[in-house]
């Protein structure tokens, strides 16, 4: 599956200079990871945002957002916003800050 390059290249540049991020192909897409933790991604069309597990089902009830589910299992601190969702670089900077602000909770991978 083809993801969309114009899309991972606005997450890019908003996460800017930031240390810490690498990029991985995954999912048939691209994740960007911080400290090795993924933060957000791009599978498709949509973007791929980690969020703090408690707060799945508010942020599900969101415009523009899905569960994130590959085999039929929904990921609980995973989902997708739909590009609808990522119009303008503000809704884009909101979910690459939710995404990168999760995952600096959590601890480094090497």
């Amino acid at each position: 599956m083809a993801y969309d390059e114009k899309l991972a290249e606005r997450i890019r540049k908003r996460l800017g200079k930031r240390a810490g991020v690498t990029e991985k192909k995954m999912f048939g897409g691209i994740g960007f990871m911080l400290h090795g933790n993924m933060c957000c991604g791009v599978h498709g069309q949509a973007m791929i945002v980690r969020i703090d597990p408690e707060k799945t089902d508010q942020t599900l009830g969101e415009r523009h957002t899905r569960a994130f589910d590959l085999t039929g299992r929904a990921m609980k601190d995973w989902i997708l916003v739909a590009p609808d969702g990522l119009s303008n670089d503000a809704a884009l900077a909101k979910w690459v800050r939710a995404g990168a602000d999760y995952a600096a909770t959590l601890p480094g991978k090497k």
